[in-house]
């Protein structure tokens, strides 16, 4: 099938590349020229593990292109979908749906027969009906139907996700949408991954649902991590002993420093505003935000107390700054917070990320970026682990309690055991380990 695919930030150019694995045609739209003409070059806007091989051997193979031109890339289209961004708005926390809107209005004005839009971007209950209005007044004679089809793509990961999904969730009002999207997800489906039809809205709160139902999983462990701390008891038992129970399963239990990235702070958020708005308050994720949001900067404090309290003038290396390993997202990274708290009360920053720190260069102020762990290292007074990429899993802790001033390793991710951090040298801090690892 033709796919004609609006926007080329993380979910439509991941979308785009894996649909046209599967043999469609698939043309990316971008306003950007930068950005598509970067693209036609084979160089990625974002990280991702094994997108630019996808990327280069389907443009190669003729069923990937990208352009500027949104009418040319709609033209013949069998299903154009919208991937634009839903970012938290200003003053208010709702999602804004200022670029879905254009983009719906844009492509109504731009088709030449009949075709299904479908919102791939994370939207708020009802956009599909607003999306429809839209492009109803746009282009009032035209075949169109409109349907949800929420992304569920861990950044790091994401081209796996894609192709061995748990589940595919298609939002439809009508046959038309139904049949144009099991025929683009028939390869899928025929690898027995579940494609699940439900109403427009319907598919709309499941992806909510979904985000805010993991960051509650992962806000919860930390609660747990901070009580097993208090009483002796070691989280990472727990987390396993809970996993266990196939009624929770083991997945997102990982106490650590807190969610970040670019779907759970915004979505949590604009899902209670939509709350609000309906007057059914959603007091479990309030709970949530409000928790997560604490603890961040609550982890800049442990690290400050784990050197004795007073930070002032010391050197502190942190590694790992991205929200998670295997991308180059800052996006409500820990790390924005902790190293604020850190330099408020008076300490010197020293970093290093595998892939972030381009990103994160405009985002925190008076900070020395490292080009290795052991360069950052190399004096400080502390080591902390705040992302827990695979390069930081197999340090030589003993030359590192040799190379920092003070030998203290605090690992916000539980990646290190006590005995062979011990073992190696270093007084160890980590998160939830009771006693002995607090």
């Amino acid at each position: 099938m033709r796919i004609a695919m609006i926007g080329t930030g993380y979910v439509g150019l991941v979308s785009g590349a894996c649909f046209s694995d599967f043999g469609h045609q698939v043309v990316c739209v971008d306003k950007d020229a930068d950005k598509i003409a970067a693209l036609e070059n084979g160089i990625m806007p974002i990280y991702e593990p094994g997108l630019d091989a996808l990327v280069e051997n389907n443009a190669k193979g003729g069923r990937l292109s990208f352009t500027t031109d949104l009418a040319a890339g709609v033209a013949g289209a069998d299903a154009v979908f919208i991937a634009v961004g839903t970012p938290s708005r200003r003053g208010d926390g709702h999602a804004d749906l200022s670029y879905v809107h254009a983009a719906a209005e844009e492509i109504a004005r731009a088709l030449t027969g009949p075709a299904v839009i479908v919102t791939k971007s994370t939207v708020p209950v009802g956009t599909g009906d607003e999306v429809e209005r839209i492009v109803r007044e746009a282009a009032p004679t035209a075949e169109v139907s409109v349907a949800s089809n929420p992304e569920f793509l861990r950044e790091g990961a994401a081209i796996g996700d894609f192709k061995h999904p748990d589940r595919i969730i298609a939002g439809v009002e009508d046959d038309r949408a139904k049949d144009v999207l099991r025929a683009i997800y028939r390869p899928l489906n025929l690898n027995k991954a579940p494609l699940l039809f439900t109403s427009r809205r319907t598919a709309e709160i499941i992806k909510y649902a979904a985000n805010a139902f993991l960051a509650t999983k992962i806000t919860f462990i930390n609660e747990i991590a901070d009580l097993c701390e208090a009483v002796g008891a070691d989280v990472q038992d727990v987390s396993r002993g809970i996993g266990l129970d196939n009624r929770i399963g083991p997945k997102f239990l990982h106490a650590g420093p807190g969610y970040g990235g670019s779907c759970f702070p915004k979505d949590t958020l604009a899902l209670l505003k939509t709350a609000e708005d309906e007057q059914t308050p959603l007091r479990v994720v309030e709970a949530v935000v409000k928790v997560n949001d604490a603890r961040k900067r609550a982890m800049g404090r442990k690290v400050a107390k784990a050197m004795g309290g007073d930070v002032r003038g010391k050197t502190v290396a942190v590694l790992g700054l991205t929200f998670k390993p295997n991308t180059d997202d800052m996006r409500d990274a820990p790390s924005l917070s902790i190293i604020q708290a850190l330099q408020d009360e008076g300490a010197i920053i020293r970093a290093y990320d595998p892939e972030g720190v381009d990103q994160a260069r405009p985002l925190l102020k008076d900070v020395q970026f490292c080009p290795d762990p052991y360069d950052a290292a190399d004096g400080a007074n502390a080591l902390v682990i705040v992302t827990e990429w695979d390069e930081f899993r197999a340090l030589d802790l003993q030359r590192m309690a040799g190379m920092l001033a003070d030998p203290l390793l605090v690992d916000l991710r539980n990646i290190y055991s006590v005995e062979e951090a011990r073992a190696a040298g270093l007084a160890y801090v980590g998160i939830g380990r009771g006693q002995a690892g607090a």
